[in-house]
């Protein structure tokens, strides 16, 4: 039964990517009164609306105005200040998030269990959905990534639990949500041309924390000063934590759970996350067993630091999913020589840290995306004596030259590593494309080779 009635009730829908379409689907299913709206008008938009119509949905796009509705549900791209939003909230219309409408369409039964941060959320998520499962219950890794929240909770027969990603945009449009168990991750600047200022960021994450069981990574010094007394720390470094490493070991309340090196993914942050998802699932009684026997069968997903290709002993590596600094240096730690494939939309974020932090690292770096030349400034400051090759060109056919680039700097153990430290919307349609792409440059080269 769904508690929340939209029938009849005239819905605008701003946006019309995949949480838009998502959206107008459900309230169109429910009998309301839907018309989606874009600011844009180019292909994409225009295949959407094509879609949509074939649904008898509405489609306005290049919109200066939204029509007059009872409720506009907005997708997380759009700012809390764009104009067109601002405008309806100032004629009194209420103006909500994606998540906020399927917490209000949800079955209040089915606990959230969600995980924020800067970084880890989808391996995080993706660990958890694998520990449900594993225990029989009947779950989707939701939000952010995975299934859109508004199919989530619509889904007959409904779900047991929800594993749920969810991002500092989500959060702030969605004030009511309130999760069984709320872990962050991490904090780092990231998203600062969408959040007014760090502080704003800031307090949209924690926000996951209202009316949950807190769980803090406390080996993030920001999310150590912001956790409440309550919560559930998370730590792969101080052994006095409520999960933790202890021997070698993966701790819960000081109880053994599984040995680091049964994981099959790498890194210090991969543990930390595979605490954090133990944690959660304790929120809705998953036995430590279950849990671990999950965790030990448990691969990244795709452009997750995944190794594509290898040609004439250089690894080619695809972590497309760094998309920020703070992702792009956990995964540069990783690798001891690197020619490194970086730029894109640095979404107003600083990158000097991350140069200056691991110049020793690099052999050579290509450089592509709108705000290559930032990347470019930085490195000129902070790494001088490493080769710097700029693909000028924006259209998707470049990373083939920049995979052609990479390779000619690329000596026999190294790595060519894409890790933008940026998002992916100015040359690809996400960063799962932009993965798509240098991978098959990568495997070309592969097929050529002598």
């Amino acid at each position: 039964m769904i508690r929340y009635d939209v029938a009849g009730r005239r819905v605008v829908v701003a946006g019309v990517g995949v949480t838009g379409r998502a959206v107008a689907r459900v309230l169109r299913q429910l009998d309301a009164d839907v018309v989606v709206v874009d600011t844009a008008d180019g292909e994409r938009q225009r295949d959407a609306a094509t879609a949509l119509a074939s649904d008898g949905v509405e489609v306005r796009l290049a919109a200066t105005e939204l029509p007059a509705a009872d409720l506009v549900v907005v997708s997380p791209g759009w700012r809390m200040d764009q104009p067109l939003l601002a405008a309806a909230r100032g004629n009194g219309t209420e103006v909500i998030g994606e998540p906020e409408l399927a917490w209000r369409l949800r079955d209040p039964e089915v606990p959230w269990l969600g995980v924020t941060g800067t970084n880890g959320k989808t391996t995080t998520v993706g660990m958890l959905e694998a520990i449900l499962l594993a225990a029989g219950r009947r779950t989707v890794a939701a939000g952010n990534v995975g299934l859109p929240l508004v199919d989530a909770v619509t889904t007959m027969p409904p779900y047991d639990v929800l594993a749920v990603e969810v991002s500092s945009q989500q959060l702030a449009w969605s004030p009511s949500l309130r999760f069984r168990a709320g872990a962050l991750l991490n904090i780092a600047p990231d998203h600062l041309d969408w959040h007014d200022s760090m502080d704003d960021y800031v307090a949209a994450k924690t926000g996951i924390w209202t009316g949950a069981t807190p769980v803090a990574v406390v080996d993030d010094t920001t999310v150590a000063s912001l956790a409440p007394p309550d919560a559930i720390r998370v730590s792969v470094v101080d052994s006095t934590a409520d999960y933790a490493i202890v021997d070698g070991q993966l701790t819960a309340g000081g109880v053994p759970v599984m040995r680091v090196g049964e994981l099959k993914v790498g890194g210090p942050h991969n543990v930390s996350n595979a605490l954090v998802a133990l944690a959660l699932a304790q929120a809705v009684d998953v036995p430590l067993d279950v849990a671990a026997a999950a965790l030990r069968d448990f691969a990244p997903g795709r452009h997750r630091n995944e190794t594509v290709a290898d040609v004439d002993g250089v690894r080619y590596v695809d972590d497309s999913k760094a998309t920020n600094a703070h992702a792009a240096a956990a995964s540069l730690a990783a690798y001891d020589s690197v020619v490194w494939i970086a730029g894109g939309l640095l979404k107003g974020a600083d990158v000097d840290d991350l140069v200056a932090a691991n110049a020793g690292r690099l052999r050579g770096v290509v450089l592509l995306g709108r705000d290559r030349d930032v990347v470019a400034d930085a490195l000129a400051r902070h790494a001088p004596d490493v080769p710097v090759s700029v693909v000028s060109t924006t259209d998707t056919g470049a990373m083939s030259e920049v995979v052609r680039r990479a390779a000619g700097m690329a000596r026999p153990g190294d790595t060519v590593l894409l890790a933008p430290a940026a998002a992916s919307w100015d040359m690809f349609r996400d960063y799962a494309e932009r993965g798509d792409l240098f991978a098959a440059a990568a495997r070309a080269l592969a097929e050529v080779a002598p």
